[in-house]
């Protein structure tokens, strides 16, 4: 697939669920969300006939996102689905990672090739605060099991967030020197209920650069990433900036998300959605349907003026 300006999309982040076993700050409301009936959701086979047409239409490689997508009922069956699909070469998760310790050799033995966990803190006092509850020992289990089985390489999602981790971005870091996983740091976007929470503790990725000036850029091998790489002096793995807020990656973005209800979106700073489980349903032609909804994909998101999105992150997919 090709958008309107000559992007080629061939990478699709599917949303499982809106449901999260943790409540961080930055994704949802401290009371939670009014969840989706079940019902109004993607089935598991809905979701691999929407899944076999992207991928008769250039798309090679599926991230699988939530809400936290390991507590999706069928999860293995999913993944097992997916990779059934040739032309798909790559089956992904990002996970919160604190059911990884029970399910990763499971998800190795149904197809999927690796993970990104995401990790705020490296203090327990500090990651329980900020997920509402999680315990950091669970997650760090779940690390140490998913490098057992070979979900990798590993990447370790940090959400950049001023006066509260920013104090621990050499201890992330130092974390390359003698492993090879990358960390990357991510630039705390405002979006739905939570954004004016998240433009007060907003701190830019240079932040990372100037207390850690002996990294030094990398070549990444694949034009697409978000993230720009750094590394440090003899380190195994690598850092990496993702800054869609001080540094927009538009240009090279190849691709687009679907959510649990299944809504297409071509950008996730968009409001517009396209409602593929209702075309699916009226049995609408949904290789037209998309390639429509392809060419209005904007040349670039737009954040100024203190612009933010309705939806949650954890309704949309992380």
């Amino acid at each position: 697939m090709i958008d309107s300006y000559g992007r080629k999309i061939n990478y699709l982040r599917l949303s499982v669920t809106d449901r999260c076993n943790l409540r961080c700050q930055y994704c949802m409301p401290e009371n939670g969300i009014e969840k989706m009936e079940h019902k109004d959701i993607l089935s598991i086979e809905e979701m691999d006939t929407i899944v076999g047409i992207f991928a008769k239409m250039g798309i090679t490689k599926i991230r699988l996102t939530g809400g936290e997508p390991l507590v999706r009922g069928g999860i293995l069956t999913l993944i097992e689905k997916i990779k059934a699909h040739t032309e798909i070469k790559e089956v992904a998760l990002t996970t919160n990672g604190l059911l990884l310790k029970d399910m990763a050799q499971d998800l190795k033995d149904s197809g999927l090739d690796r993970v990104n966990i995401s990790v705020d803190s490296l203090d327990p006092e500090k990651f329980s605060r900020m997920t509402r509850g999680g315990h950091l020992d669970d997650l760090l289990a779940g690390i140490k099991e998913a490098k057992r089985v070979g979900l990798t390489p590993i990447k370790l999602n940090v959400v950049l967030i001023g006066g509260f981790n920013d104090d621990e971005i050499p201890d992330f870091v130092a974390l390359t020197k003698e492993e090879a996983i990358d960390v990357r740091f991510i630039e705390l976007m405002p979006i739905g209920e939570v954004a004016r929470w998240s433009k007060n503790n907003f701190l830019a990725n240079q932040t990372v650069l100037e207390q850690v000036p002996e990294l030094t850029p990398v070549e990444e091998e694949d034009p697409t990433s978000p993230a720009k790489y750094y590394r440090l002096p003899g380190g195994k793995g690598k850092i990496g900036l993702i800054s869609p807020i001080t540094c927009k990656f538009c240009e090279d973005c190849n691709r687009i998300r679907l959510t649990p209800e299944g809504k297409l979106k071509y950008c996730l700073h968009s409001d517009e959605e396209f409602d593929l489980k209702k075309a699916l349903d009226e049995g609408v032609d949904l290789s037209k349907y998309i390639i429509e909804s392809i060419q209005k994909k904007p040349k670039e998101h737009n954040l100024e003026n203190g612009k933010s999105i309705l939806r949650n992150m954890v309704q949309i997919g992380g």
